[in-house]
């Protein structure tokens, strides 16, 4: 896949994040203290993260082999 392929992901995982967080700001549960343990809609906000956070690192090791 080229950068540009991963740079599109990432976008799209952005964004699909951002509906997400949206959301989870309107849940009640949302609103007690420890309601984010609970959530289900936060874990997939921390499953997103992780997924682009792989992307960002296999778009630093392409842009890598690039500048060599």
């Amino acid at each position: 896949m080229s950068i540009a392929d991963y740079e599109k992901k990432v976008e799209k995982l952005m964004d699909e994040r951002d509906k997400l967080e949206e959301k989870c700001d309107t849940l009640p549960q949302c609103q007690e203290d420890d309601g984010c343990e609970t959530c289900e809609t936060y874990a997939k906000i921390e499953k997103i993260d992780q997924d682009i956070e792989e992307l960002e690192e296999k778009i630093e090791e392409l842009m890598g082999e690039e500048e060599e």
